[in-house]
């Protein structure tokens, strides 16, 4: 009888979870208007960029009769080029020919693409905050987490949910990369992790930025804090992979950004930031967001700074978390875009005002490169390139927390968007601000607590389960049994409560704040993200394999099983683990299969 209530709990709870933790539709997308098709062919009429098949040989494409430019040295693996014709008519007779050879994925005109307008202008004299740069802790105002001078400017930050949020997880073992003008290590990004990138203009690694944009953009990700210097960051543990595809004037390719996503899906990114893009549509583009998408990668982009109801390309696309700006009062900003493809909604800042009275422009303050001179400052930016870097640090939270899969993050960012106080104003929510605005604490006590509680209630109803059964032959005592239960917390979710006791933010988001799989994840950083050996029931079956001849450890042993059993079951229903080198369709089978193993090493070791 017991056994059989355990079996309807534990059914519950799957459903709960399930339907708690439900996918989000992706934007519209289709596509582009024959309109657009015909302006980005205006723009460009002399280039190609030509997406071969990639078992194409090189005497197959000699054959073609072209010259093909390579965009980068990874063109050759690619089998993206570039091809440059005297005359329009020349390219337009070419793209015919080539759309109808079979060995061709995708023919398009190489559009520009450049930073949007109203983002702070290299050219301006910049605004400057020199008192941050100061590294004297008596000159902090407000002491405490974080101790950033100027974390007092940053409006920005606790209008996203910080710093509550980071009792619950500070982007610890994630990679994002930054698709911009380079970034820069200034002062305040000393003590931030980055991980090689590579410079899609020069064809080198030397990722330095010559504009400020990219720098300022990764300052809002990954700032380093608490260090009694400058401003903070989001993610500020999470690393950064900085990739170059703009040169000092803002501008660039679409041909440099396909292969720069493609570069940071082959290289273990979990996140990309494109603050840029432009109106035309360029299938390139899109085929690398989709193949980044099949590979696990969050991609965020900003919807561009137009003021009109029209998002830019690459936010426009679908397998892409399009963000509008919003400003202090949280409405939505002047400049921002409007439309059916936006998500959801984060600051941007407007420096043409200053609603909340701190002497300051209502921008985005970080440090980065002064434009134009030597050195570094605090500036403030504005744009919904500096909002799109709010998404991609509280996707990186979230991906820290242990939801990887794509549509999952999306799911949690959207789920707990918050209504905006202007919301009132009769712009339609939908159009203006997606979901809402962005909101990092809610995001992480979904990801964390909430997964927490029903990975924890799953492997409980497990363990019980076994217990029943194994009841009929042997009775646990008193250190038995606590010694079951806690493993199986930490086999299950870790001590997620933590941060409603109040402990520092530290020991919150050490690996003791997880279930036994994610810490191990984190201890692996993306080496452990939807590894298929670490998301499976090898670890308990180890644990049992070396740990079994002691009689005393085996209610340990069984408790972990369970534990690791219920984290893998929330993960199968709630969908939120992408797991290598597995097909997506399996993804789910291959985690429910590994939870009934893992229960059946937990019920056999307990009979035994």
């Amino acid at each position: 009888m017991r056994a059989r209530v355990a079996a309807a709990i534990a059914l519950g709870l799957a459903g709960i979870v399930a339907w708690s933790w439900r996918g989000v539709p992706a934007h519209p997308g289709g596509p582009a208007p024959a309109d657009e098709q015909q302006a980005a062919e205006r723009a460009s009429p002399n280039t190609l960029i030509v997406d071969f098949r990639d078992d194409i040989t090189d005497q197959a494409l000699a054959s073609r009769g072209y010259v093909d430019e390579p965009i980068s040295r990874f063109s050759a693996m690619d089998r993206m080029y570039r091809i440059r014709f005297r005359t329009p008519l020349e390219a337009q007779n070419a793209a015919r020919r080539l759309r109808a050879d079979p060995m061709v994925e995708s023919v398009d005109y190489d559009a520009p693409v450049s930073l949007f307008p109203e983002d702070w202008p290299p050219a301006a004299p910049p605004v400057d905050a020199p008192e941050c740069a100061s590294d004297d802790r008596a000159a902090v105002k407000s002491p405490g987490f974080p101790d950033d001078p100027c974390f007092r400017y940053q409006w920005n930050l606790r209008q996203i949910g910080l710093p509550a949020a980071w009792k619950l997880g500070q982007g610890r073992g994630v990679v994002v990369a930054i698709i911009d003008t380079g970034v820069s290590r200034v002062p305040d990004l000393a003590g931030t992790r980055f991980v090689p990138g590579f410079n899609f203009l020069a064809d080198n690694d030397k990722t330095e930025d010559d504009h400020g944009h990219g720098t300022h953009v990764a300052g809002t990700i990954a700032q380093t804090t608490n260090n009694a210097r400058g401003v903070a960051g989001i993610a500020f543990r999470a690393a950064i992979m900085p990739l170059k595809v703009l040169n000092r004037g803002g501008a660039g390719s679409m041909a440099a950004i396909a292969q720069a996503i493609r570069f940071a899906a082959d290289h273990d990114a979990n996140i990309i930031n494109l603050s840029l893009g432009g109106p035309f549509p360029v299938m390139p583009v899109r085929r690398a967001i989709e193949y980044a998408h099949r590979k696990g990668v969050v991609v965020v982009a900003a919807a561009g700074n137009d003021g009109r109801g029209r998002v830019s390309y690459p936010a426009r696309y679908p397998d892409v978390i399009a963000v509008a700006a919003t400003q202090w009062d949280e409405s939505t900003t002047f400049y921002s875009n409007w439309g059916q493809e936006i998500d959801i909604a984060a600051p941007g800042g407007n420096m043409r005002v200053d609603q909340n009275g701190d002497g300051k422009p209502d921008g985005i303050l970080q440090n980065t490169i002064l434009p134009g001179r030597a050195g570094s400052g605090y500036l403030w930016f504005m744009g919904t390139s500096m909002a799109a870097p709010h998404v991609a640090g509280i996707a990186a939270l979230v991906v820290g927390a242990g939801v990887t899969r794509p549509e999952a993050v999306e799911a949690v960012l959207i789920d707990t968007a918050r209504k905006p106080a202007s919301s009132a104003s009769g712009r339609r929510i939908d159009d203006h601000y997606g979901a809402g605005i962005a909101d990092a604490a809610a995001a992480l006590r979904k990801a964390r607590s909430a997964r927490g509680v029903a990975s924890l209630g799953l492997g409980a109803a497990l363990g019980l389960l076994g217990l029943c059964g194994a009841r009929r032959r042997e009775r646990l005592g008193v250190a038995q049994t606590w010694a079951f239960a806690s493993a199986l917390v930490f086999g299950a979710s870790g001590l997620f409560f933590l941060p409603s006791l109040g402990v520092p933010a530290w020991l919150a988001d050490s690996p003791i704040g997880s279930g036994t799989l994610e810490s191990i994840a984190l201890l692996l950083g993306s080496a452990g993200q939807g590894n298929p050996l670490l998301w499976s029931a090898l670890v308990p079956f180890a644990a049992v394999a070396l740990l079994f001849g002691s009689r005393s450890l085996r209610p340990t042993l069984a408790g972990l099983a369970f534990g690791v059993a219920g984290g893998l079951l929330f993960a199968a229903c709630a969908y939120t683990a992408d797991i290598r080198f597995v097909p997506d369709f399996l993804d789910r089978a291959w985690l429910a299969v590994n939870a009934l193993l893992a229960t059946g090493l937990g019920a056999l070791v307990l009979r035994r």
